[in-house]
């Protein structure tokens, strides 16, 4: 529940709050849901049934600040807001010695089959959560600070 109350947290576009987070442990649940969202083209992500805990993340699609706000600025806040709200999980678990991954291969239709999801919501990631193993966190390569950042005008 820590991780869901720092998600709960998260600001988003006009306080909409779009998201809803699902919790699938039971192994016969998992099992479908696997199925329905990592088979054809996603099957590539079926490694995710390992998890002890598969989180769905899902938007609600409000009229005023996802429909209007995309049509007059071309922005889908509730992409971002489902991302602020993940990372708030994330950090958290990662906080209380959970490893996580964030999924987004994966078939949306699947998942809202599996699950039952209604029509106003649209599953947007899948977060893997468990212990991570020892030695299993692999280091990736990151760009150096002076390649992500700029000072008033971009190349400056």
């Amino acid at each position: 529940m820590h991780c869901l109350e720092a998600a709960r947290l998260a600001p988003s576009a006009e306080n909409v709050q779009p998201w809803r987070f699902g919790f699938v442990d039971d192994p016969i649940v998992k099992t479908k849901l696997v199925k329905h969202a990592f088979s054809g083209i996603y099957r590539a992500t079926r490694w995710a049934e390992q998890a002890p805990v598969l989180v769905v993340i899902c938007a609600r699609l409000d009229v005023v600040a996802n429909r209007l706000g995309k049509q007059m600025t071309g922005i889908d806040y509730y992409l971002i807001d489902i991302g602020i709200a993940g990372e708030h999980f994330v950090l958290q678990a990662q906080e209380l010695g959970l490893g996580t991954c964030w999924i987004g291969w994966f078939s949306a239709k699947g998942v809202k089959k599996a699950l039952h999801v209604p029509k106003s919501y649209r599953p947007i990631a899948l977060l893997a959560v468990g212990y991570p193993r020892q030695n299993s966190v692999r280091q990736r390569k990151r760009k150096v600070i002076k390649n992500i950042h700029f000072y008033n005008e971009y190349g400056q």
